[in-house]
């Protein structure tokens, strides 16, 4: 199966084909159908339903404009079959909408000429620019081919930060003019207060953990090239970390959506049992992460994180990063699980150190991402 995936990816007449039955009702629809001016589709091979960025934007795009057409076609990941009825209707809705919105790698889409009139978005799923992706990995292991389409068509992509437009401009291989530091709608929430507050309170009880407790949640990204290679982050001895941070302190694991829940031992809570990060986060008082973008919505909360890099050398030579690791570190850095119970007791916040953080990779998240967004896809302008 791996080496059919190698040839698919080198081959630019097997990708053609294998899109081919997508590619032709697509110009056909395209030729002879006009655009719809209200209709927005929203595309993602990585999730069942509406939730996240997506979500959001959703809800406010029906806020502003209640008499918009609101489509959405998911899988919950890459390998998943397309049902019958989703692939005869994908050509359809894909060369009659006018804004069309992904949130992640969407391989079906490359192949096809976005008309002018029509909106081709990328509402990239991660805040911050940490890990390379798309064509910021040539020559890295898993990165694209050369010549790859993968990204090219995005007439707008959607970033949360003036300062890596450059860096999306690179990964998607569009003109810089085309990034957008419009925000990252899942991320207003956390300036609401009472919102962070309550769902902190909601969260803690569901899970089991008092007032007097402090929650630390690991919750590492995955190792590997994508969605069909990915693997867990190195193991680390959850019993034996209970007991050396000692009563007063629970623990919670979440590995990233890509890789398959481990067991855990009594008393380790399973923190996937939240379906929402933004309410896992709401929750927790000690992140201990990786090379996961959950740093830059913790960073909003301003409170303590702590970076477990057991693979550092390795995971920078086969991933790399847009900036030296050292500028994602906002707190205690551990290489060995013996370090984590120190790391995690002395983890405090710089706020000076937090405030340049999120200037940043965050300077455009406000609190009104969802509604400047939705405001510029609403925007009617004929000249794209």
């Amino acid at each position: 199966m791996n080496s059919v995936r190698t040839l698919l990816r080198k081959s630019r007449v097997l990708r053609l084909l294998r899109f081919l039955p997508y590619a032709v009702p697509y110009l056909l629809w395209r030729a002879i159908l006009p655009i719809q001016s209200d209709r927005f589709l929203f595309l993602s091979d990585s999730r069942a339903d509406f939730d996240g960025n997506i979500a959001f934007l959703r809800d406010e795009l029906m806020a502003q404009h209640p008499g918009v057409e609101v489509v959405g076609i998911f899988k919950t990941h890459l390998a998943a079959r397309r049902p019958l009825r989703d692939a005869l209707r994908l050509p359809y809705l894909i060369a009659t909408s006018r804004v069309i919105v992904l949130d992640d790698y969407y391989p079906l889409i490359y192949r096809f000429p976005i008309r002018r009139g029509a909106r081709l978005v990328q509402l990239w799923h991660a805040a911050g620019a940490f890990k390379r992706v798309g064509h910021s990995r040539a020559g890295l292991p898993g990165g694209p081919t050369p010549g790859s389409e993968i990204h090219r068509n995005y007439t707008d992509a959607v970033v949360s930060s003036e300062s890596i437009r450059a860096d999306y401009a690179e990964a998607f291989a569009i003109p810089v003019e085309r990034v957008h530091a419009w925000g990252m709608p899942r991320s207003d929430v956390f300036f609401d207060k009472q919102t962070v507050a309550a769902t902190r309170a909601r969260v803690r009880a569901e899970l089991g953990i008092t007032d007097d407790e402090r929650f630390v949640v690991y919750a590492p990204t995955f190792r590997g090239n994508g969605q069909r290679s990915a693997a867990a982050a190195p193991p680390v001895d959850w019993a034996s970390l209970a007991a050396e941070l000692g009563a007063g302190w629970r623990i919670g694991v979440r590995q990233h959506p890509f890789v398959r829940t481990e067991r855990l031992p009594a008393g380790i809570i399973d923190a996937a049992s939240i379906p929402d990060m933004n309410d896992l986060l709401m929750a927790t008082d000690v992140l201990v992460t990786d090379y996961s973008s959950s740093i830059f919505e913790f960073a909003l909360l301003r409170r303590p994180v702590v970076m477990f890099v057991p693979d550092l050398t390795a995971y920078t030579g086969a991933r790399s990063f847009y900036r030296p690791f050292n500028d994602y570190v906002l707190g205690p850095v551990a290489v060995d699980a013996s370090e984590l119970p120190g790391a995690v007791h002395g983890a405090t916040v710089d706020e000076q150190r937090f405030t340049a953080f999120l200037d940043e990779f965050c300077g455009a998240l406000d609190g009104h991402s969802s509604a400047r967004i939705a405001a510029q896809l609403l925007d009617r302008d004929e000249s794209f």
